[in-house]
């Protein structure tokens, strides 16, 4: 047992296009199942949010899927939550602020798989709010085959230019497995 409860995992609706990242996304969720750790995510059913979902579940492990009821129409969420076994539940939200909160709020810290424009306003906003200290959970992410190199980049020259302070530059933890990544995040900050 870790003494992460559960980890709110941010990533991509679609596959992506390189095989490394849905590799990713299911050793992550069997490394938390394995860990006895929940996984908190998007409630999606396509892409890396399915992987990792679907290796949670193989793997026998608990999944939470937070979704805004205009995805559950349109048909995205993913079908086993609905079951209930196990802890494991789909929770219907009004909206993707709701989403994100309620997230934030079932998680003791994030993960993030490589994603689209989505997964980046997720990682944003999970570290605005750390920086505002509305949490102090960790955040960790996933560099798969060097998928966030430039964005990491990106932040380090916005350390350098003075727009974001040292805590907030550290706040990030890198990593390149799903191991590596959990073990930075339950690692005192």
């Amino acid at each position: 047992m870790s003494a992460l409860g559960a980890v709110a995992v941010y990533c991509g609706f679609r596959p992506g296009a390189d095989p490394a990242y849905r590799a990713a996304a299911r050793a992550l969720g069997a490394t938390l199942a394995r860990r006895g750790i929940t996984l908190v995510y998007g409630g999606g059913g396509g892409g890396m949010m399915r992987a990792v979902a679907d290796a949670t579940l193989e793997a026998g492990g608990t999944v939470i899927g937070v979704i805004p009821g205009a995805l559950v129409e349109r048909e995205e969420a993913h079908p086993e939550l609905r079951e209930g076994t196990n802890g494991t539940r789909l929770e219907i939200v009004p909206d993707m602020h709701a989403r994100k909160a309620r997230m934030v709020e079932l998680a003791d810290a994030c993960c993030v798989l490589p994603g689209g424009m989505g997964t980046l306003d997720e990682l944003f906003e999970f570290l605005t709010w750390a920086q505002l200290g509305i949490h102090e959970k960790p955040c960790g992410i996933i560099n798969v085959d060097g998928y966030f190199d430039a964005l990491l980049r990106f932040l380090d020259d916005a350390f350098a230019a003075g727009f974001v302070g040292a805590r907030d530059h550290a706040r990030l933890r890198v990593a390149t497995s799903a191991e590596e990544v959990l073990e930075r995040l339950a690692a005192p900050a």
